[in-house]
């Protein structure tokens, strides 16, 4: 199975787009994640939705706002409310998990792959077949 990460832009418009995915895939919904990463004195929220594959199609998409919105647990964002309620719509919640900011991978290819190894050693996403 293939799994990568999707791509989504950091503004409202595209939190809207996360929820609205979160909605009309429901049955395909496999897990959400809250990544908080930290640059600096500062924390930055990555919301992300993995979603099952699409028919005998061997992809599974996980689509992600990557370190657009400012984190601050005790004054929870707009954005970050729109996406958890998208997820209470479904009876689900997400999995909060603290990582390393993408600015220190050379790449953010190098990022992504890293997260990937990081959600299957965890078992929150399927091991590759």
């Amino acid at each position: 199975m293939t799994q990568q990460f999707v791509e989504l832009g950091q503004g409202y418009g595209d939190i809207y787009e996360l929820c609205e995915l979160i909605r009309t895939n429901e049955k395909r919904f496999h897990n959400a994640f809250l990544f908080i990463s930290y640059k600096g004195n500062e924390a930055y929220a990555s919301p992300a939705v993995a979603f099952q594959p699409v028919g005998d199609g061997n992809f599974m998409p996980i689509y992600i706002c990557r370190e657009g919105i400012p984190y601050n647990p005790g004054k929870p964002s707009k954005r970050l409310q729109l996406f958890e309620e998208a997820l209470k719509e479904i009876g689900k919640e997400a999995i909060p998990m603290d990582i390393k900011h993408s600015c220190y991978y050379a790449e953010t290819i190098l990022f992504y792959q890293h997260l990937i190894g990081v959600l299957r050693m965890n078992r929150l996403i399927p091991p590759l077949d």
